[in-house]
């Protein structure tokens, strides 16, 4: 169904007029963000519109997603959409080094990344001048309103894809309702995450037949790969020691970790941390945190090894997560011993983990809810929560391996839906095939 007729709001003509006089800072500010990961100055110049690749032959399906997360969630679904569509080539757009290194290891058949341009008539303008997309998906909150607007002027049918508002968001949309009625007026399709916000959209002027329920796109995505001979390479240095993991922490969640395993290692001397903090530039200051409470450390990024005496292996690197996951089913998962709102679960259920997450999940609520209910996720609020549960886990095989098939159950019957999406897509967007 195609977007009604919605003109432009007054609010909307402020952000062209601002962004338009503003592009200059937006992009200083950017390229300085990108120069400082290295990344060279043709692929800096993408942030302007000005594509350092060719455009395939044929139908191109674009995807933009905001960073990292959401970027690799749509991985598993363009390599899918890929095998219903032989002939389709894609496109994935981000905005960050991060995002664009850990993209560029997993592609998909017959897809490229380039860096989204800034949100500004010119970049904008070159960059749908060159790639000419057949269709457009955009993933999870990330809504460019030029970019939405010049994509359904040229005539190209979009998608949002795993939508989700957070509070905050729907609240600030409430106070200019005609403008969020004019940019989700932009979408042919909206797929929720979630119920709560699809009713939350449809409140704040999104057309109610075009916004449908879809699941978490996270909990469809394949396994994160695995370092075999990583993997190999520690487990024989552990040798049998009993492990486990603290992934995606955050400043404030690492003291209270340490704390817990300090706990744990008084029952299990032996018992070895592996500490994935969730920016790794963090490091130093980490590492600074571990020894201040006298354990002794191994960190990733020195290729420092593990040794009988090793209390803590730092794992500050990118895209080794899958290794750390393989080595062990006991996972605590942060961003959530504060109110950060969470990180995907699904991860690590997918690699076989019980899970232990903080109280503060809002951003996968919908997530949590039935995977603590089904047994695959335990909650813990303190140091001593998290350390009675990994105990419990350490000394009970039957209650974890029940805590790891619920976990791992859960997300089978989640991407089962993949396919659900897929159709949906090709369905609406007027993609080939037998859509």
């Amino acid at each position: 169904m195609p977007p009604t007729n919605a003109g432009p709001t007054a609010l909307f003509r402020l952000y062209r007029g601002l962004t338009s006089f503003g592009s200059p800072l937006a992009y200083w500010i950017v390229s300085r963000k990108l120069r400082r990961h290295d990344v060279a100055v043709p692929r800096i110049h993408e942030r302007l519109g000005n594509a350092s690749l060719p455009r395939p032959v044929g139908q191109l399906v674009w995807f933009h997603a905001a960073s990292v997360g959401e970027s690799l969630s749509v991985l598993t679904l363009i390599t899918r959409m890929g095998e219903r569509l032989p002939d389709a080539e894609f496109l994935i757009t981000s905005g960050t080094a991060t995002s664009a290194d850990l993209i560029a290891r997993r592609l998909p058949p017959r897809t490229r990344h380039q860096f989204a341009p800034i949100d500004a008539h010119g970049p904008v303008s070159r960059f749908f001048d060159h790639w000419r997309p057949d269709a457009g998906v955009f993933v999870e909150s990330e809504l460019w309103p030029l970019m939405l607007v010049q994509a359904r002027a040229r005539g190209i049918p979009l998608a949002l894809l795993n939508a989700r508002l957070s509070e905050k968001s729907v609240e600030a949309w409430k106070k200019a309702p005609a403008t969020a009625r004019f940019v989700l007026d932009q979408f042919d399709l909206v797929l929720t995450q979630n119920r709560k916000t699809a009713d939350n959209l449809v409140a704040i002027g999104a057309a109610p037949e075009r916004v449908k329920v879809g699941t978490n796109l996270k909990a469809t995505s394949a396994a994160l790969p695995v370092d075999e001979a990583t993997l190999t390479e520690l487990q024989e240095a552990l040798n049998g020691r009993p492990v486990w993991v603290a992934s995606s922490t955050h400043p404030g969640e690492e003291e209270t970790v340490l704390a817990a395993h300090a706990r744990l290692i008084e029952k299990h001397p032996a018992l070895c941390l592996v500490l994935v903090p969730r920016h790794p530039e963090r490091g130093d200051e980490v590492e600074a945190l571990i020894r201040d409470r006298d354990f002794s450390v191994a960190r990733r990024t020195r290729r420092d090894p593990i040794d009988a005496q090793t209390q803590v292996y730092l794992a500050d690197t990118l895209g080794e997560t899958g290794t750390w996951y393989a080595m062990t089913p006991l996972v605590f998962l942060g961003g959530s011993l504060l109110p950060i709102g969470g990180h995907n679960p699904f991860e690590p259920a997918q690699a076989g983990a019980a899970v232990i997450s903080g109280p503060h999940v809002t951003n996968f609520s919908e997530t949590f809810d039935p995977l603590v209910a089904g047994g695959g996720v335990v909650l813990a609020s303190d140091a001593d929560g998290l350390a009675t549960a990994i105990d419990h886990w350490l000394q009970d095989a039957n209650a974890l391996q029940q805590a790891r098939a619920a976990a791992k159950r859960y997300v089978t019957e989640q991407q089962g839906r993949l396919d659900s999406i897929i159709g949906d897509l090709c369905e609406v967007l007027r993609l080939g095939g037998d859509a």
